[in-house]
């Protein structure tokens, strides 16, 4: 099988050794994505909510460089480093996602790179 990289710019470049995310087959697997604005690779401004939207934003953007949307999103994991923010990524997500919604798991976590609140990665499946 082969593998094909996915990247855009409109989406936070890679900062370490790994792509935006591999394309194998019809499933493609997204790296993390923190909440890093794409031009000036600099954590966003604002409040926890600010930071969930940019990380949706940063996913949306690597989803569709790959051709596919959010609906073919089929597992979704959040990192979060304080749990008291989930009703919150909830109701951001409800904004990106409609009926079924992805698997899901919701990981509390100590830390995340650039001091960031929030992470997600996910699997889709495209036809």
């Amino acid at each position: 099988m082969s593998k094909t990289v996915i990247n855009t710019d409109k989406a936070p470049a890679a900062i370490g050794t790994y792509s935006q995310a591999i394309k194998a087959g019809d499933t493609v697997y997204l790296s993390g994505q923190i909440p890093l604005d794409p031009t000036t690779m600099e954590l966003v401004e604002g409040d926890f909510e600010a930071q969930t939207v940019r990380v949706f934003e940063n996913l949306k953007a690597v989803v569709e460089a790959s051709g596919g949307s959010f609906a073919d999103i089929v597992k979704l994991n959040i990192f979060l480093t304080d749990l008291a923010h989930f009703a919150k990524v909830n109701e951001v997500m409800g904004r990106y996602f409609a009926q079924p919604y992805p698997a899901r798991a919701a990981i509390g976590v100590a830390s995340l790179p650039r001091g960031a609140q929030v992470e997600m990665d996910g699997i889709l499946v495209l036809g």
